[in-house]
């Protein structure tokens, strides 16, 4: 069930058969020169909505915002910081709480770390707070790269590469624009750097050129089907 799509009637039935919902959070944020800047939030939400359709859970409006930190200085791309994150995610599982619902998962298509430790840091404050709460917080690249194994050529492979171009090949091939050059950052341990894309200026890394629209279908069935598992294992479980 599609939140935005739903009347509040039918909000109040689908209560009845599941107390789920997932968050799916994106960014709007450089994909190198052919894929779209929402290509997150749309490998997100996507995978949100095709579980909808194979099991009652409520998906709410993606999030089409998160913090950038090493594309932040490309063109198009839009970051938050980390607090502004963190007090939105809470705020939301707050309002869907107050509206009934009781297990939530956070599920980030933006991989950046930084990004994904401050959508951790709301779920354990929600844990405190909300004592019925069962949350999940789980990134959608991972879960990507985890089923994706034995299909994905490029060693480590991940930004705007053969897995994101596979995946936008296979769901909106009109919004890629050719391919990109095989690119890694060149970011130094430890060190801040204030020109980051001097060190990444491409804003691949991984190699499109593999990428293909059926390994996309086949990424994406992959990770619906991981994402059903996690949903499965958290409203079974007891340990909160």
């Amino acid at each position: 069930m599609l939140i935005e799509e739903i009347t509040m009637p039918e909000f109040i039935a689908g209560l009845a058969e599941t107390q789920t919902v997932l968050i799916p959070f994106g960014a709007t944020e450089e994909h190198g020169p052919h894929l779209p800047l929402g290509t997150d939030t749309f490998e997100a939400a996507d995978v949100c909505r095709l579980l909808a359709g194979q099991r009652k859970v409520f998906v709410a409006p993606a999030v089409p915002y998160g913090v950038c930190r090493s594309t932040g200085d490309h063109p198009g791309t839009i970051s938050l910081t980390t607090e502004t994150l963190k007090a939105l995610a809470i705020d939301l599982v707050r309002s869907l709480y107050r509206q009934g619902l009781r297990n939530v998962v956070i599920l980030s298509g933006h991989a950046g770390g930084t990004h994904n430790a401050a959508l951790l840091d709301a779920g354990e404050v929600l844990l405190r707070e909300l004592p019925e709460l069962r949350i999940a917080v789980a990134s959608e690249y991972a879960l990507a790269f985890e089923a994706g194994k034995g299909l994905i050529e490029t060693p480590g492979d991940s930004h705007a590469g053969e897995i994101e171009t596979s995946r936008m090949l296979a769901t909106r091939p009109r919004m890629v624009k050719g391919t990109a050059a095989a690119e890694r950052s060149c970011f130094p341990a430890f060190i801040l750097v204030r020109d980051k894309r001097r060190c990444w200026p491409g804003g691949v890394a991984g190699d499109p050129a593999k990428a293909s629209a059926e390994k996309g279908r086949q990424l994406e069935a992959l990770v619906v089907s991981a994402l059903g598992r996690l949903v499965e294992e958290l409203e079974e479980s007891d340990i909160n």
